[in-house]
């Protein structure tokens, strides 16, 4: 194709749009309605996964030393710790750093450190952070192993807890973006296919004058494209800019439910791209290939 078709077939096309701009509008306004719901869905998935895992890292396994263990014992206890899989960090208490915490903590009913000033009952222990929360009973059963360590307490049941509901939250929000794409391909390419059927005429009259199928097809791509991708600026604009929005309003208004969730949504400098992404190809794809596939039986003339 020469250089003064192409401008032509893209001229024609923007003239089309121009031309028919009612169904023009109806199949942008089909289109961006589609992807603003798919971008709400995603975003919502993405936040709940986040939270889990958010609640899923404060977990952390305590591992008890026994009592009488010497500083050697506790070196050696400590370097096998440092160099175990799944482990992301260890923190040392010492029975006074236990003391001194719970006093704290019961320091409006009594003073702990005086009564335990010559019998302190408290066991050293290790706080030890995971890397992955899906890795704790691996991680329980080797600490378990190790020599020196009298227990370990960890929240296996709530591990197990967040896990599951990550599972089903993150199929779940998922599988809700793929049938709410399923169903606006559905809906766009009939309004697509109605677009072309009231322009079916002005094809039958363009293939009787001589022209071939290429020529006629490329301005309904243009038009097709043209429509998909200023949907997608658009839905794009308002998902992002919404979103940006809700991130400010949900930082400035803490809340204990807030703040036991992180405090914060996923920022939009992470997610944007997607959204962005997504909304281009979705709409390059089902507007402007669907429209120049949809007139193939009206080029039988």
């Amino acid at each position: 194709m020469r250089f003064s078709s192409f401008i032509y077939l893209v001229g024609q096309g923007l003239h089309n749009m121009r031309a028919n701009r009612l169904m023009t509008f109806a199949s942008m306004g089909v289109l961006t309605v589609c992807m603003l719901l798919i971008g709400t869905a995603f975003l919502l998935g993405v936040n709940i996964d986040y939270m889990v895992d958010y609640l899923g890292d404060q977990n952390f396994v305590v591992a008890y030393l026994e009592q009488g263990t010497t500083e050697e014992e506790r070196a050696q206890v400590e370097a096998s710790l440092g160099g175990m899989a799944g482990v992301g960090g260890i923190t040392y208490n010492s029975p006074e750093d236990v003391l001194q915490e719970y006093s704290g903590m019961l320091s409006q009913y009594t003073n702990l450190e005086s009564v335990f000033a010559n019998d302190n009952p408290f066991l050293a222990n290790y706080e030890v952070t995971l890397t992955d929360v899906g890795q704790m009973e691996a991680v329980v059963a080797q600490l378990g192993a190790l020599p020196h360590i009298l227990r370990v307490n960890a929240p296996l049941a709530v591990q197990q807890l967040f896990l599951s509901l990550q599972k089903v939250i993150t199929y779940g929000s998922y599988g809700l973006v793929a049938v709410l794409g399923l169903v606006s391909m559905v809906v766009i390419n009939n309004t697509i296919r109605i677009t072309v059927f009231a322009r079916r005429r002005e094809i039958g009259i363009m293939k009787l004058v001589g022209a071939t199928n290429g020529f006629i097809r490329f301005p309904f791509f243009v038009e097709g494209t043209a429509s998909g991708l200023l949907s997608a600026v658009l839905a794009s604009g308002i998902v992002c800019g919404g979103y940006y929005y809700l991130c400010q309003w949900y930082a400035e208004h803490p809340t204990n439910l807030t703040e036991m969730f992180g405090g914060e949504l996923v920022p939009l400098s992470q997610v944007w791209y997607l959204i962005v992404g997504t909304f281009v190809v979705f709409g390059f794809v089902l507007c402007g290939i669907g429209t120049a596939t949809s007139i193939r039986k009206h080029l039988n003339v």
